[in-house]
């Protein structure tokens, strides 16, 4: 490799040292490695840090998801979605479906493969981001908040459609969708469809304009299936049931 491309690298990670006396260790035969080895654990420890600060919970790798087990699941639009051109397109990811259809995992394995690739993702349930901003004391604190939510390349809010919230939340979940419109992507998964979101937000008058600005550029995901947490139980329980006792 040639010294001035060395020396690029270098300057991109900002080896001052290494800039300092380029002219002394240029010549170095183990220089294209120990540069290596540096971008390599920028990377990981870059890697690391966006994982932190997205706050993504424990879930199923999508390897693991069994795609028999819904009645209707478009495989083959989540596969599209795990490639992220969403993201470059600004748009959004509405993932509808019943209590247990597997929507929360699908949305995990989308937002880590978005950690993986380099952008800034921030997950989080509609309760716990809404009960937040409501707490916020004053204009500056809530600014602040708002911005946390706002910025992530990816944010990625679960469950909204399980509570009921006050117009206020409605108000502020309107202006966090506001501030990402074509600025940034958002994942949100919903157990109501979007004639339903009157009773997520009773007498809230953003309603109407809310989901407009979500489904203009979004790609929709309707899963239709039996709770998996159900299954799991059941099968739990036979197992328990075939297995001998123990005296």
């Amino acid at each position: 490799m040639k010294n001035n491309d060395l020396l690029d690298r270098i300057k991109k990670l900002n080896l001052y040292g290494l800039i300092a006396h380029w002219d002394e260790v240029k010549e170095e035969i183990s220089l294209d490695t120990l540069i290596q080895w540096e971008e390599a654990e920028r990377q990981i420890r870059g890697m690391k840090y966006r994982l932190k600060q997205a706050k993504l919970v424990h879930f199923k790798p999508l390897s693991d998801f069994d795609w028999d087990w819904p009645k209707k699941c478009d495989r083959e639009h989540i596969e599209e979605l795990m490639q992220l051109e969403f993201i470059t397109e600004n748009a959004n990811v509405i993932l509808l479906g019943p209590n247990g259809a597997g929507k929360t995992t699908i949305a995990s394995n989308i937002a880590y493969q978005a950690i993986l690739n380099g952008c800034k993702v921030l997950s989080t349930t509609a309760s716990d981001m809404l009960n937040d901003l409501i707490s916020q004391d004053g204009d500056l604190a809530l600014r602040r908040r708002l911005r946390y939510y706002s910025n992530p390349t990816l944010l990625y809010i679960d469950e909204v459609g399980y509570l009921s919230y006050s117009t206020r939340h409605a108000d502020l979940l309107f202006e966090i969708i506001s501030r990402r419109y074509k600025k940034g992507s958002t994942i949100i998964t919903t157990n109501k469809p979007f004639i339903e979101w009157d009773q997520i937000f009773p007498n809230a008058s953003c309603v109407v304009s809310l989901i407009d600005r979500l489904v203009h550029k979004s790609e929709m995901v309707t899963i239709d299936a039996d709770s998996y947490r159900v299954k799991e139980a059941k099968e739990r329980s036979a197992q328990r049931k075939k297995a001998p006792d123990k005296k």
